[in-house]
Protein backbone atom coordinates (compact mmCIF):
# COMPACT_ATOMS: atom_id res chain seq x y z
CA UNK A 1 0.00 0.00 0.00
CA UNK A 2 1.35 3.14 -0.89
CA UNK A 3 1.90 5.78 1.83
CA UNK A 4 0.24 7.44 3.21
CA UNK A 5 -2.74 6.02 3.25
CA UNK A 6 -5.89 5.95 6.10
CA UNK A 7 -8.20 3.66 7.92
CA UNK A 8 -11.48 4.15 9.40
CA UNK A 9 -11.63 3.62 13.20
CA UNK A 10 -14.05 5.60 14.19
CA UNK A 11 -16.57 3.38 17.38
CA UNK A 12 -15.46 0.07 16.18
CA UNK A 13 -12.61 -0.02 18.69
CA UNK A 14 -15.05 0.06 21.55
CA UNK A 15 -16.41 -2.71 19.73
CA UNK A 16 -13.65 -4.56 19.58
CA UNK A 17 -12.20 -3.83 22.80
CA UNK A 18 -15.16 -5.32 24.95
CA UNK A 19 -14.48 -8.22 22.90
CA UNK A 20 -11.40 -8.80 23.67
CA UNK A 21 -11.80 -7.84 27.19
CA UNK A 22 -14.09 -10.78 27.61
CA UNK A 23 -11.30 -12.98 25.38
CA UNK A 24 -14.45 -13.67 22.89
CA UNK A 25 -12.24 -15.09 20.27
CA UNK A 26 -10.88 -17.61 22.47
CA UNK A 27 -14.32 -18.38 24.23
CA UNK A 28 -15.10 -19.48 20.30
CA UNK A 29 -11.57 -21.03 19.82
CA UNK A 30 -11.61 -23.16 22.52
CA UNK A 31 -15.07 -24.78 21.73
CA UNK A 32 -14.60 -24.81 17.50
CA UNK A 33 -10.89 -25.80 17.19
CA UNK A 34 -8.02 -24.12 16.03
CA UNK A 35 -6.33 -24.94 12.80
CA UNK A 36 -3.00 -24.05 10.87
CA UNK A 37 -5.20 -24.52 7.65
CA UNK A 38 -6.96 -21.12 8.47
CA UNK A 39 -5.53 -17.79 7.41
CA UNK A 40 -7.90 -16.92 10.33
CA UNK A 41 -9.23 -18.55 13.05
CA UNK A 42 -13.25 -18.79 13.89
CA UNK A 43 -12.83 -16.31 16.84
CA UNK A 44 -11.77 -13.73 14.60
CA UNK A 45 -14.05 -13.97 12.22
CA UNK A 46 -16.72 -14.03 15.14
CA UNK A 47 -15.18 -10.61 15.88
CA UNK A 48 -15.06 -9.38 12.37
CA UNK A 49 -18.90 -10.10 11.89
CA UNK A 50 -19.85 -8.35 15.47
CA UNK A 51 -18.39 -5.47 14.19
CA UNK A 52 -19.36 -5.25 10.67
CA UNK A 53 -23.19 -6.00 12.48
CA UNK A 54 -22.65 -3.22 14.61
CA UNK A 55 -21.59 -1.00 11.44
CA UNK A 56 -24.69 0.38 11.34
CA UNK A 57 -24.32 0.54 7.11
CA UNK A 58 -27.19 -2.31 6.62
CA UNK A 59 -24.45 -4.27 4.22
CA UNK A 60 -25.30 -7.84 4.20
CA UNK A 61 -23.00 -10.72 4.87
CA UNK A 62 -21.96 -10.95 1.32
CA UNK A 63 -19.54 -7.56 1.66
CA UNK A 64 -17.84 -8.20 4.51
CA UNK A 65 -14.63 -8.09 2.51
CA UNK A 66 -15.42 -4.86 1.15
CA UNK A 67 -16.25 -3.53 4.44
CA UNK A 68 -12.82 -4.26 5.55
CA UNK A 69 -11.11 -3.35 3.41
CA UNK A 70 -10.37 0.03 5.18
CA UNK A 71 -10.82 -1.23 8.71
CA UNK A 72 -7.45 -1.28 10.71
CA UNK A 73 -7.61 -4.94 11.46
CA UNK A 74 -4.33 -5.00 13.45
CA UNK A 75 -5.97 -2.68 15.86
CA UNK A 76 -9.26 -4.04 15.86
CA UNK A 77 -8.98 -7.83 15.11
CA UNK A 78 -5.40 -9.19 15.02
CA UNK A 79 -1.93 -7.82 13.76
CA UNK A 80 -1.77 -10.86 10.89
CA UNK A 81 -5.70 -10.70 9.58
CA UNK A 82 -5.97 -9.19 6.56
CA UNK A 83 -9.49 -8.10 4.58
CA UNK A 84 -9.26 -10.37 2.02
CA UNK A 85 -8.95 -13.33 4.50
CA UNK A 86 -12.79 -12.50 5.48
CA UNK A 87 -14.40 -13.93 2.52
CA UNK A 88 -17.65 -15.74 1.71
CA UNK A 89 -16.04 -18.91 1.82
CA UNK A 90 -14.46 -18.76 5.75
CA UNK A 91 -17.74 -16.64 6.88
CA UNK A 92 -19.51 -19.77 5.80
CA UNK A 93 -17.65 -22.66 7.23
CA UNK A 94 -17.42 -20.73 10.55
CA UNK A 95 -21.36 -20.14 10.37
CA UNK A 96 -21.14 -24.14 9.72
CA UNK A 97 -18.84 -24.78 13.24
CA UNK A 98 -21.09 -22.19 14.89
CA UNK A 99 -24.10 -24.85 13.95
CA UNK A 100 -22.30 -28.12 14.54
CA UNK A 101 -21.05 -26.89 18.05
CA UNK A 102 -24.78 -25.98 19.04
CA UNK A 103 -25.28 -22.02 19.11
CA UNK A 104 -27.53 -21.68 22.32
CA UNK A 105 -25.04 -24.03 24.38
CA UNK A 106 -22.17 -22.00 23.20
CA UNK A 107 -24.06 -18.41 23.41
CA UNK A 108 -25.10 -19.19 26.96
CA UNK A 109 -20.75 -19.89 27.55
CA UNK A 110 -20.45 -16.20 26.16
CA UNK A 111 -23.23 -14.61 28.26
CA UNK A 112 -22.04 -16.28 31.25
CA UNK A 113 -18.77 -14.79 30.85
CA UNK A 114 -20.16 -11.19 30.55
CA UNK A 115 -22.26 -11.33 33.00
CA UNK A 116 -19.33 -12.35 35.47
CA UNK A 117 -17.05 -9.61 33.78
CA UNK A 118 -19.55 -6.83 34.16
CA UNK A 119 -20.24 -8.23 37.86
CA UNK A 120 -23.96 -7.96 37.07
CA UNK A 121 -26.32 -9.23 39.92
CA UNK A 122 -28.98 -10.59 37.53
CA UNK A 123 -31.71 -10.58 39.58
CA UNK A 124 -34.18 -11.66 36.94
CA UNK A 125 -34.30 -12.71 33.86
CA UNK A 126 -36.67 -12.33 30.79
CA UNK A 127 -37.86 -14.66 28.74
CA UNK A 128 -39.27 -13.16 25.28
CA UNK A 129 -39.60 -14.32 21.55
CA UNK A 130 -39.84 -12.26 17.89
CA UNK A 131 -39.84 -13.85 14.73
CA UNK A 132 -37.70 -12.62 11.12
CA UNK A 133 -38.80 -13.12 8.03
CA UNK A 134 -36.97 -15.04 5.05
CA UNK A 135 -36.68 -12.88 1.67
CA UNK A 136 -34.82 -16.03 -0.03
CA UNK A 137 -36.31 -18.91 -2.38
CA UNK A 138 -38.88 -21.01 -0.86
CA UNK A 139 -36.41 -24.40 -0.83
CA UNK A 140 -33.82 -23.88 1.45
CA UNK A 141 -32.14 -27.29 2.00
CA UNK A 142 -31.32 -30.05 -0.29
CA UNK A 143 -31.14 -32.74 2.59
CA UNK A 144 -35.25 -33.68 3.11
CA UNK A 145 -34.21 -36.21 6.19
CA UNK A 146 -31.97 -33.70 8.38
CA UNK A 147 -34.65 -32.59 10.87
CA UNK A 148 -32.20 -31.00 13.45
CA UNK A 149 -31.76 -27.45 11.54
CA UNK A 150 -34.83 -24.99 12.27
CA UNK A 151 -37.62 -25.00 9.89
CA UNK A 152 -38.19 -21.92 7.59
CA UNK A 153 -41.82 -21.51 7.43
CA UNK A 154 -44.94 -19.84 7.34
CA UNK A 155 -46.35 -18.93 11.02
CA UNK A 156 -48.08 -15.92 12.98
CA UNK A 157 -45.67 -13.07 11.89
CA UNK A 158 -45.23 -10.36 14.04
CA UNK A 159 -43.59 -7.67 11.03
CA UNK A 160 -47.28 -8.30 9.37
CA UNK A 161 -45.33 -10.46 6.63
CA UNK A 162 -47.60 -13.63 6.58
CA UNK A 163 -46.98 -13.78 2.97
CA UNK A 164 -43.41 -14.66 3.78
CA UNK A 165 -41.54 -17.63 5.42
CA UNK A 166 -39.63 -16.83 8.63
CA UNK A 167 -37.55 -17.91 11.89
CA UNK A 168 -38.54 -17.22 15.59
CA UNK A 169 -36.06 -16.42 17.94
CA UNK A 170 -36.17 -16.44 22.12
CA UNK A 171 -33.97 -14.63 24.26
CA UNK A 172 -33.18 -14.28 27.90
CA UNK A 173 -32.79 -11.19 28.69
CA UNK A 174 -30.79 -9.93 32.45
CA UNK A 175 -33.21 -7.26 33.82
CA UNK A 176 -30.47 -4.41 34.57
CA UNK A 177 -28.88 -3.45 30.98
CA UNK A 178 -31.04 -6.15 28.20
CA UNK A 179 -28.09 -7.78 28.05
CA UNK A 180 -29.28 -11.20 26.40
CA UNK A 181 -27.73 -14.58 28.79
CA UNK A 182 -29.55 -17.14 26.62
CA UNK A 183 -30.71 -17.34 22.70
CA UNK A 184 -32.56 -20.27 20.81
CA UNK A 185 -33.74 -19.97 17.72
CA UNK A 186 -36.86 -21.73 16.67
CA UNK A 187 -38.78 -23.08 13.72
CA UNK A 188 -40.86 -20.44 12.18
CA UNK A 189 -44.43 -21.69 12.69
CA UNK A 190 -43.76 -22.86 16.56
CA UNK A 191 -45.98 -20.50 18.90
CA UNK A 192 -44.49 -19.22 21.91
CA UNK A 193 -46.29 -21.28 24.69
CA UNK A 194 -44.44 -24.38 23.06
CA UNK A 195 -41.26 -22.40 22.36
CA UNK A 196 -41.19 -21.37 26.27
CA UNK A 197 -42.60 -24.38 27.30
CA UNK A 198 -39.41 -26.55 25.43
CA UNK A 199 -36.78 -23.66 26.50
CA UNK A 200 -37.92 -24.31 30.96
CA UNK A 201 -37.98 -27.95 30.21
CA UNK A 202 -34.37 -28.21 28.74
CA UNK A 203 -32.40 -25.23 29.31
CA UNK A 204 -33.74 -23.50 32.82
CA UNK A 205 -31.70 -25.41 35.21
CA UNK A 206 -28.50 -24.95 33.58
CA UNK A 207 -29.31 -21.45 33.19
CA UNK A 208 -30.51 -21.05 36.45
CA UNK A 209 -26.77 -22.58 37.80
CA UNK A 210 -25.11 -19.92 35.67
CA UNK A 211 -26.65 -16.60 36.70
CA UNK A 212 -28.21 -17.38 40.12
CA UNK A 213 -31.36 -15.70 38.85
CA UNK A 214 -34.27 -15.53 41.54
CA UNK A 215 -36.93 -14.71 39.31
CA UNK A 216 -38.09 -15.75 35.26
CA UNK A 217 -40.12 -13.57 34.11
CA UNK A 218 -42.41 -13.82 31.08
CA UNK A 219 -45.66 -12.56 29.45
CA UNK A 220 -48.88 -14.36 29.01
CA UNK A 221 -47.33 -17.50 26.86
CA UNK A 222 -45.43 -18.72 29.47
CA UNK A 223 -48.59 -18.95 31.80
CA UNK A 224 -49.33 -22.98 30.58
CA UNK A 225 -49.84 -25.38 33.30
CA UNK A 226 -46.96 -27.66 31.92
CA UNK A 227 -44.61 -25.01 32.12
CA UNK A 228 -45.34 -23.78 35.42
CA UNK A 229 -45.43 -26.66 36.97
CA UNK A 230 -41.91 -27.57 35.63
CA UNK A 231 -40.54 -24.50 36.76
CA UNK A 232 -42.34 -24.75 40.34
CA UNK A 233 -40.29 -28.27 40.43
CA UNK A 234 -36.93 -26.69 39.85
CA UNK A 235 -37.51 -24.48 42.90
CA UNK A 236 -37.44 -21.43 39.72
CA UNK A 237 -39.58 -18.15 40.41
CA UNK A 238 -41.56 -16.74 38.01
CA UNK A 239 -43.48 -13.81 37.86
CA UNK A 240 -45.77 -13.92 34.83
CA UNK A 241 -48.75 -12.44 33.47
CA UNK A 242 -51.82 -14.52 33.42
CA UNK A 243 -53.88 -15.02 30.15
CA UNK A 244 -57.76 -13.08 30.89
CA UNK A 245 -59.41 -16.22 28.95
CA UNK A 246 -59.01 -18.41 32.13
CA UNK A 247 -61.93 -18.98 34.23
CA UNK A 248 -60.42 -17.70 37.12
CA UNK A 249 -58.97 -14.70 35.63
CA UNK A 250 -62.73 -13.85 34.70
CA UNK A 251 -64.20 -14.44 38.02
CA UNK A 252 -61.57 -12.13 39.79
CA UNK A 253 -62.17 -9.40 36.87
CA UNK A 254 -65.57 -9.47 37.12
CA UNK A 255 -65.15 -9.36 41.20
CA UNK A 256 -62.88 -6.40 40.99
CA UNK A 257 -65.85 -4.10 42.37
CA UNK A 258 -65.69 -6.22 45.97
CA UNK A 259 -61.88 -5.88 46.28
CA UNK A 260 -60.13 -3.45 48.41
CA UNK A 261 -57.54 -2.16 46.16
CA UNK A 262 -54.27 -0.45 47.15
CA UNK A 263 -52.72 2.50 45.53
CA UNK A 264 -49.69 2.29 44.12
CA UNK A 265 -49.12 5.26 42.61
CA UNK A 266 -48.76 6.43 39.27
CA UNK A 267 -52.20 5.26 37.81
CA UNK A 268 -51.73 1.77 39.60
CA UNK A 269 -53.40 0.11 42.01
CA UNK A 270 -53.60 -3.37 43.03
CA UNK A 271 -55.05 -6.60 44.99
CA UNK A 272 -53.69 -9.73 46.15
CA UNK A 273 -55.70 -13.01 45.26
CA UNK A 274 -54.52 -16.04 46.55
CA UNK A 275 -54.65 -18.77 43.79
CA UNK A 276 -53.30 -22.68 43.60
CA UNK A 277 -53.88 -22.76 39.68
CA UNK A 278 -52.29 -26.23 38.27
CA UNK A 279 -52.21 -27.08 42.01
CA UNK A 280 -49.14 -24.54 42.79
CA UNK A 281 -49.56 -22.05 45.85
CA UNK A 282 -49.33 -18.92 43.90
CA UNK A 283 -49.91 -14.68 44.56
CA UNK A 284 -51.65 -13.43 41.54
CA UNK A 285 -51.79 -9.33 41.97
CA UNK A 286 -54.46 -7.84 40.32
CA UNK A 287 -53.72 -4.16 39.43
CA UNK A 288 -56.17 -1.68 37.47
CA UNK A 289 -54.08 0.58 35.47
CA UNK A 290 -55.94 4.03 34.79
CA UNK A 291 -53.23 4.50 31.66
CA UNK A 292 -54.50 0.90 30.22
CA UNK A 293 -58.29 1.64 30.97
CA UNK A 294 -58.07 5.14 29.15
CA UNK A 295 -56.35 3.56 26.48
CA UNK A 296 -58.31 0.34 26.30
CA UNK A 297 -61.97 2.57 26.44
CA UNK A 298 -60.65 4.22 23.05
CA UNK A 299 -60.44 1.30 20.98
CA UNK A 300 -63.37 -0.50 22.73
CA UNK A 301 -65.99 1.25 20.36
CA UNK A 302 -64.28 0.02 17.18
CA UNK A 303 -63.26 -3.48 18.77
CA UNK A 304 -66.64 -3.80 19.32
CA UNK A 305 -68.38 -2.83 15.75
CA UNK A 306 -65.87 -5.21 14.25
CA UNK A 307 -67.15 -7.55 17.02
CA UNK A 308 -71.12 -7.04 16.57
CA UNK A 309 -70.44 -7.06 12.80
CA UNK A 310 -68.79 -10.86 12.78
CA UNK A 311 -71.86 -11.61 14.98
CA UNK A 312 -74.23 -9.94 12.58
CA UNK A 313 -72.75 -12.46 9.81
CA UNK A 314 -73.35 -15.51 11.69
CA UNK A 315 -76.70 -14.46 12.33
CA UNK A 316 -77.23 -14.04 8.68
CA UNK A 317 -75.95 -17.55 7.69
CA UNK A 318 -78.42 -19.44 10.82
CA UNK A 319 -81.68 -17.13 9.39
CA UNK A 320 -80.71 -18.92 5.76
CA UNK A 321 -80.99 -22.45 7.58
CA UNK A 322 -84.00 -24.61 7.44
CA UNK A 323 -85.66 -26.57 10.29
CA UNK A 324 -87.85 -29.35 10.78
CA UNK A 325 -89.38 -28.26 13.66
CA UNK A 326 -90.18 -25.00 15.87
CA UNK A 327 -88.48 -26.45 18.92
CA UNK A 328 -85.58 -26.91 16.73
CA UNK A 329 -85.20 -23.59 15.53
CA UNK A 330 -85.57 -22.04 18.66
CA UNK A 331 -82.42 -24.36 19.86
CA UNK A 332 -80.16 -22.83 17.24
CA UNK A 333 -81.00 -19.49 18.63
CA UNK A 334 -80.18 -20.19 22.12
CA UNK A 335 -77.30 -22.05 21.08
CA UNK A 336 -76.37 -18.65 18.84
CA UNK A 337 -76.64 -16.84 21.95
CA UNK A 338 -74.85 -18.23 24.31
CA UNK A 339 -71.76 -17.84 21.71
CA UNK A 340 -72.47 -14.17 21.38
CA UNK A 341 -70.57 -11.22 23.22
CA UNK A 342 -71.93 -7.86 22.19
CA UNK A 343 -75.22 -9.36 20.28
CA UNK A 344 -78.71 -10.56 20.92
CA UNK A 345 -81.51 -10.50 19.06
CA UNK A 346 -85.05 -10.19 19.01
CA UNK A 347 -86.49 -13.22 16.84
CA UNK A 348 -89.03 -14.94 15.05
CA UNK A 349 -89.33 -18.26 14.05
CA UNK A 350 -91.38 -17.88 10.37
CA UNK A 351 -92.80 -20.85 9.05
CA UNK A 352 -92.31 -21.91 5.29
CA UNK A 353 -94.81 -24.34 3.73
CA UNK A 354 -93.10 -26.89 1.31
CA UNK A 355 -95.11 -27.85 -1.37
CA UNK A 356 -94.67 -30.95 -3.89
CA UNK A 357 -93.98 -29.42 -7.03
CA UNK A 358 -92.48 -26.48 -8.42
CA UNK A 359 -94.77 -23.33 -9.16
CA UNK A 360 -97.52 -21.60 -7.60
CA UNK A 361 -99.67 -24.13 -5.65
CA UNK A 362 -103.29 -24.45 -6.05
CA UNK A 363 -105.71 -22.52 -4.34
CA UNK A 364 -106.53 -24.83 -1.50
CA UNK A 365 -103.74 -27.08 -2.21
CA UNK A 366 -102.27 -28.52 1.54
CA UNK A 367 -98.45 -28.35 2.08
CA UNK A 368 -96.50 -31.43 1.88
CA UNK A 369 -94.79 -30.65 5.06
CA UNK A 370 -93.23 -27.06 6.74
CA UNK A 371 -90.17 -26.28 7.57
CA UNK A 372 -89.17 -23.11 9.89
CA UNK A 373 -86.72 -20.52 9.63
CA UNK A 374 -85.54 -17.77 12.05
CA UNK A 375 -85.40 -13.74 11.62
CA UNK A 376 -85.17 -10.70 13.59
CA UNK A 377 -83.42 -7.38 14.40
CA UNK A 378 -79.94 -7.73 16.40
CA UNK A 379 -79.37 -5.21 19.17
CA UNK A 380 -76.38 -4.89 21.51
CA UNK A 381 -77.43 -4.23 24.82
CA UNK A 382 -76.49 -1.52 26.97
CA UNK A 383 -75.58 -4.29 30.01
CA UNK A 384 -72.75 -5.88 27.90
CA UNK A 385 -71.15 -2.63 27.01
CA UNK A 386 -71.11 -1.69 30.52
CA UNK A 387 -70.00 -4.83 31.79
CA UNK A 388 -66.84 -4.54 28.92
CA UNK A 389 -66.20 -1.12 30.67
CA UNK A 390 -66.27 -2.43 33.95
CA UNK A 391 -63.50 -5.15 33.02
CA UNK A 392 -60.91 -2.42 30.96
CA UNK A 393 -57.72 -1.41 32.37
CA UNK A 394 -56.98 -4.78 34.61
CA UNK A 395 -54.33 -7.06 34.04
CA UNK A 396 -52.90 -10.38 36.22
CA UNK A 397 -49.28 -10.61 37.32
CA UNK A 398 -49.07 -14.30 39.10
CA UNK A 399 -45.84 -15.48 40.97
CA UNK A 400 -45.05 -18.62 43.12
CA UNK A 401 -43.24 -16.46 45.46
CA UNK A 402 -44.77 -16.89 48.78
CA UNK A 403 -42.92 -14.11 50.64
CA UNK A 404 -44.69 -11.56 52.29
CA UNK A 405 -41.37 -8.90 51.67
CA UNK A 406 -42.53 -9.19 48.31
CA UNK A 407 -44.69 -6.17 47.77
CA UNK A 408 -46.82 -5.18 44.77
CA UNK A 409 -44.57 -2.16 44.04
CA UNK A 410 -41.67 -5.21 43.55
CA UNK A 411 -43.94 -7.42 41.54
CA UNK A 412 -45.10 -4.87 39.10
CA UNK A 413 -41.65 -3.41 38.60
CA UNK A 414 -39.92 -6.34 38.21
CA UNK A 415 -42.31 -7.76 35.17
CA UNK A 416 -42.04 -4.18 33.64
CA UNK A 417 -38.58 -4.79 33.30
CA UNK A 418 -39.97 -7.37 30.58
CA UNK A 419 -39.81 -3.89 27.91
CA UNK A 420 -35.53 -4.91 28.26
CA UNK A 421 -35.99 -7.86 26.21
CA UNK A 422 -38.73 -6.15 23.54
CA UNK A 423 -35.70 -3.39 23.28
CA UNK A 424 -33.23 -5.84 22.15
CA UNK A 425 -35.52 -7.06 19.26
CA UNK A 426 -36.50 -3.56 18.52
CA UNK A 427 -32.71 -3.48 18.08
CA UNK A 428 -32.40 -6.27 15.98
CA UNK A 429 -35.20 -5.25 13.83
CA UNK A 430 -33.57 -1.72 13.13
CA UNK A 431 -32.95 -0.69 9.64
CA UNK A 432 -29.60 0.37 10.20
CA UNK A 433 -28.58 -3.02 11.93
CA UNK A 434 -26.89 -6.05 10.23
CA UNK A 435 -29.98 -7.63 8.69
CA UNK A 436 -33.94 -7.65 9.36
CA UNK A 437 -34.44 -10.49 6.92
CA UNK A 438 -32.91 -13.49 6.62
CA UNK A 439 -31.16 -14.20 3.09
CA UNK A 440 -28.74 -16.80 3.86
CA UNK A 441 -30.12 -20.36 1.85
CA UNK A 442 -29.22 -22.96 4.74
CA UNK A 443 -31.46 -23.34 7.69
CA UNK A 444 -28.29 -24.17 9.71
CA UNK A 445 -26.43 -20.97 8.79
CA UNK A 446 -29.68 -19.05 9.32
CA UNK A 447 -29.22 -20.67 13.33
CA UNK A 448 -25.55 -19.35 13.14
CA UNK A 449 -26.40 -15.61 12.14
CA UNK A 450 -29.37 -15.60 14.98
CA UNK A 451 -26.61 -16.51 17.20
CA UNK A 452 -23.85 -13.54 15.48
CA UNK A 453 -27.02 -11.19 15.75
CA UNK A 454 -27.54 -11.68 19.56
CA UNK A 455 -23.84 -11.68 20.41
CA UNK A 456 -24.22 -7.81 18.65
CA UNK A 457 -27.09 -6.55 21.02
CA UNK A 458 -24.75 -8.25 23.93
CA UNK A 459 -21.48 -6.13 22.93
CA UNK A 460 -23.96 -3.31 22.15
CA UNK A 461 -25.91 -3.83 25.57
CA UNK A 462 -22.89 -4.40 27.47
CA UNK A 463 -20.82 -1.14 25.99
CA UNK A 464 -23.65 0.72 27.00
CA UNK A 465 -24.04 -0.27 30.46
CA UNK A 466 -20.47 0.03 31.19
CA UNK A 467 -20.10 3.33 29.72
CA UNK A 468 -22.71 4.36 31.92
CA UNK A 469 -21.55 2.88 35.03
CA UNK A 470 -17.77 4.48 34.62
CA UNK A 471 -19.22 7.88 33.98
CA UNK A 472 -20.58 7.26 37.42
CA UNK A 473 -17.95 5.82 39.10
CA UNK A 474 -15.34 8.80 37.47
CA UNK A 475 -17.76 11.56 38.02
CA UNK A 476 -17.41 12.33 33.92
CA UNK A 477 -20.13 13.80 32.13
CA UNK A 478 -20.86 13.06 28.19
CA UNK A 479 -22.40 15.68 26.19
CA UNK A 480 -26.15 14.61 24.67
CA UNK A 481 -27.31 15.03 21.78
CA UNK A 482 -28.16 18.82 23.27
CA UNK A 483 -24.64 19.77 24.21
CA UNK A 484 -26.15 19.30 27.75
CA UNK A 485 -23.56 16.70 30.12
CA UNK A 486 -24.93 13.46 30.96
CA UNK A 487 -23.95 10.32 32.42
CA UNK A 488 -26.50 7.64 30.61
CA UNK A 489 -25.90 8.31 26.96
CA UNK A 490 -26.88 5.47 24.68
CA UNK A 491 -24.56 3.59 23.01
CA UNK A 492 -25.72 4.54 19.38
CA UNK A 493 -25.50 8.11 19.85
CA UNK A 494 -21.79 7.34 21.28
CA UNK A 495 -20.70 5.46 18.72
CA UNK A 496 -22.18 8.31 16.34
CA UNK A 497 -19.71 10.59 18.31
CA UNK A 498 -16.98 8.48 16.84
CA UNK A 499 -17.75 8.79 13.59
CA UNK A 500 -14.81 10.55 10.92
CA UNK A 501 -11.94 9.16 13.72
CA UNK A 502 -9.59 7.98 11.50
CA UNK A 503 -5.83 6.79 11.59
CA UNK A 504 -3.29 8.09 8.94
CA UNK A 505 -0.46 6.19 7.95
CA UNK A 506 2.90 7.60 7.15
CA UNK A 507 6.03 6.30 5.47
CA UNK A 508 8.49 7.47 7.97
CA UNK A 509 6.46 8.45 11.22
CA UNK A 510 3.87 6.26 13.78
CA UNK A 511 0.37 6.42 13.10
CA UNK A 512 -1.85 8.96 14.13
CA UNK A 513 -5.64 9.33 15.16
CA UNK A 514 -7.40 12.28 13.39
CA UNK A 515 -10.68 14.03 14.08
CA UNK A 516 -10.07 13.28 17.87
CA UNK A 517 -12.39 15.49 19.93
CA UNK A 518 -12.21 15.72 24.15
CA UNK A 519 -15.91 14.08 24.17
CA UNK A 520 -14.43 10.70 22.45
CA UNK A 521 -11.30 11.18 24.87
CA UNK A 522 -14.41 11.22 27.87
CA UNK A 523 -15.33 7.36 26.66
CA UNK A 524 -11.83 6.24 26.33
CA UNK A 525 -10.65 8.11 29.75
CA UNK A 526 -13.56 6.20 31.23
CA UNK A 527 -13.38 2.43 29.76
CA UNK A 528 -9.66 2.22 30.29
CA UNK A 529 -6.44 1.30 28.94
CA UNK A 530 -7.08 -1.24 26.73
CA UNK A 531 -9.43 1.23 24.55
CA UNK A 532 -6.46 3.86 25.07
CA UNK A 533 -4.36 1.46 23.24
CA UNK A 534 -6.31 0.99 20.19
CA UNK A 535 -7.39 4.89 19.97
CA UNK A 536 -3.60 5.55 20.44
Amino acid sequence: MTYPYTKSLEHHGLVAGFCKEIKLANIIDQALGTSEQRKISFGNLFIAMIINGLGFTGRTLHMYREYFSDKPLDRLIAPEVKAEYINDDALGRCLDALYEHGVSSLYQDIGEAVIKHLGLPCNSVHLDSTSFHYDGMEKLSDDEDDLNPIQITKGYSRDHRPELNQVVLNLICENQSGIPVYMKPASGNINDMEGFKEIVKSHIKSLKAAQSCRYLVADAALYVQDTITELDELNQLFITRVPHKLREAKVLINQASELDFKNMGNGYSGAWHQSTYSDIKQRWLLIRSEQARKRETHSLTKRMLKKADAERKTFKKLSQQRFACQHDAEQAVELWRKKQVYCDVIDETVEIPIYGKKGQPKKGQAPERVEYKITGNLFTPLDRRDNALKQLGFFIIATNDLDESLTMDKVLKTYKEQQSVEKGFRFLKSPDFLTSSIFIKKPERIEALLMVMTSCLMVYASLEHLIRKKLKEKDLYFPDQKKKPSQNPTARWVFQCFQGVTIIYLESQSPMVVNWQERQQVIVDCLGDRYRQIYS
